[in-house]
């Protein structure tokens, strides 16, 4: 990555702090590790090409080097999931992949573990973690491997003429006709439909705040809502766009890049407004597995493992070191540096998701959006 993307993400991605209390030291965890095999550790995650992604960078290599196997189980996002998980009874997930909006709510919540970012490597030339990472990426219950992007993508064959190339056609049903697959809850929706008036992208947040900049965004969506099918599983979009079922969707970057790259589906991203984040890291509260879990997060977000993920999949490693070595796709060859929602070509229009606006009105914005969508 060019030394200006990175100053240009340090600026963009908002700095949040750093976890400040301890859940023990990098000795212990090396110890623990070391001293555990035959362990299991079960981590929740979202399954498809990026959990391949994460067996082949992280998991596989991490029970090579510690005798800890570790587990999966699909997750499909948001609160609610982790909130019927833990409810009542002690925590079978000891590691949960989330997004970060959904990190720091859950860590307001209370059902995360914190995490003292001391257990971290340091980069290869001794960079200490804190300075090695992206801003933001290490938070009082997380620690980020990834940046990816909520995107919208269209089916080539849709559209043999003109093709969308804005944020603004989705909505325009005129242009360019057919069903839309659009993720059931409000982020990305609601920052898209504000984007297609032309509010500048460091105003969405502040407008999405009133009831306004809510009206107007609900009054946008109002225009196609009988036009789209209503995504609850990552898996969902995909299978609707490559099937004809639907011409346009949101859906995140890494899917609709192995759709397209590695099986051949006509399938188009639009980079304009892509929704970019933080991945995260967190640890469920209560984990009987605490000291193989933090063992486990010491080694996978290393400097080559989060680079190692990059072959496998276009997710921008959350740490500088690991952004100069992300090169090619480990069985196609394909250059995945212009695939990175970081790419400068990508970057131009993104929108920083605001985490910490979503973690402290999530529920008011969920409430509002499911409200909408009830049928009258």
């Amino acid at each position: 990555m060019e030394l200006k993307l990175q100053d240009l993400i340090r600026t963009v991605v908002r700095s949040v702090g750093l976890g400040i209390v301890s859940l023990g030291i990098a000795g212990m965890i090396d110890h623990a590790t070391a001293e555990s095999p035959g362990r299991t550790i079960t981590v929740a995650t979202w399954g498809g090409p990026y959990q391949h992604s994460q067996e082949k960078a992280y998991f596989e290599p991490f029970t090579q080097e510690t005798g800890i196997h570790v587990k999966t189980d699909l997750y499909g996002g948001g609160i609610a999931e982790l909130r019927k998980h833990m409810a009542g009874r002690a925590p079978t997930w000891d590691l949960v992949d989330m997004t970060m909006a959904d990190n720091r709510a859950a860590c307001k919540l209370g059902l995360l573990e914190r995490i003292d970012h001391a257990i971290l490597l340091p980069a290869p030339d001794g960079t200490p973690a804190d300075q090695d990472f992206v801003d933001g990426a290490l938070t009082e219950c997380a620690v980020s491997p990834i940046i990816f992007a909520m995107v919208t993508a269209y089916n080539r064959d849709a559209f043999p003429g003109n093709r969308p190339t804005q944020i603004g056609d989705i909505f325009d049903l005129r242009q360019f006709p057919g069903k839309r697959a659009l993720q059931r809850l409000p982020e990305a929706n609601l920052e898209w439909a504000l984007r297609s008036y032309g509010v500048p992208r460091e105003d969405v947040y502040q407008l999405l705040s009133t009831e306004r900049g809510l009206r107007l965004a609900f009054e946008r969506l109002d225009a196609i809502r009988d036009h789209v099918h209503w995504w609850t599983s990552v898996d969902e979009p995909l299978e609707l766009l490559t099937s004809g079922e639907v011409v346009m969707a949101s859906l995140y970057n890494g899917r609709a890049f192995d759709a397209a790259v590695i099986h051949g589906h006509p399938v188009e991203i639009i980079w304009d407004a892509q929704i970019y984040e933080l991945g995260a890291w967190g640890i469920p509260k209560g984990t009987p597995n605490l000291d193989e879990v933090l063992g486990f997060i010491r080694f996978a977000t290393g400097t080559h493992p989060l680079a190692d993920q990059a072959k496998y999949i276009p997710y921008g490693p959350a740490r500088r070191s690991s952004m100069k070595l992300v090169s090619t796709h480990a069985q196609t060859g394909v250059d995945m540096r212009p695939h990175l929602p970081t790419s400068p070509a990508n970057f131009e229009t993104a929108i920083p998701k605001d985490t910490e606006w979503y973690a402290s009105l999530y529920d008011r914005i969920k409430a509002r959006f499911d409200s909408w969508l009830a049928p009258p």
